[in-house]
């Protein structure tokens, strides 16, 4: 199997085992440490819905696999690789249109998908500004960015209650600008 082009990560769709899908996640990730394959696999994901299931009364979230039996793998197509993830347990091959060479997910599948994480996100308010809450039990209030942390897609507001200040985290689309 020839290196892929300028040793680029693409994302490739990996068949498993009904029910394994976490667990052939978590054994890769566990094996890409143990070996430092960082630089080949870059990063495995069990793509998941949430959704909000009322049982006996009560509601909760629950997290609901998007394609079952399915993993996603976003890495540099090597032999060593492919070997790797090919033999991993639960893991019964690639998804692809041949045996021997697994096709990657195109850029448009992958954009469909929601899978590409170094899109930066971009918020047009910033520390200081005054901001209206959008959701959530604050919904209406308004308020101050105290810090704004994209990593965790947090945007902490300082809002009056009750005559004094109280800070408040929200997600960042949850506020807008005033």
């Amino acid at each position: 199997m020839a290196e892929q082009e300028n040793n680029q990560a693409m994302w490739y769709v990996v068949h498993t085992y009904s029910g394994y899908e976490n667990k052939v996640a978590t054994n890769l990730m566990t094996i890409v440490e143990n070996r430092r394959l960082q630089d080949l696999i870059h990063e495995v994901r069990v793509p998941v819905e949430k959704a909000v299931e009322v049982k006996n009364g009560q509601e909760r979230e629950v997290e609901h696999k998007l394609f079952p039996g399915y993993v996603l793998v976003k890495m540099v197509m090597t032999d060593e690789s492919w070997y790797i993830v090919r033999n991993c347990r639960g893991v019964t091959g690639f998804v692809g249109s041949s045996v021997s060479k697994p096709v990657p997910l195109s850029q448009s599948e992958v954009d469909a998908l929601g899978m590409d994480t170094d899109a930066q996100i971009t918020v047009d308010y910033e520390v200081g500004d005054q901001v209206e809450i959008l959701a959530g039990a604050l919904k209406g209030m308004i308020g101050m960015v105290s810090t704004i942390d994209i990593d965790k897609n947090l945007v902490k507001v300082t809002v009056s209650m009750f005559g004094r200040e109280t800070p408040a985290e929200v997600e960042l689309n949850q506020v807008k600008k005033i």
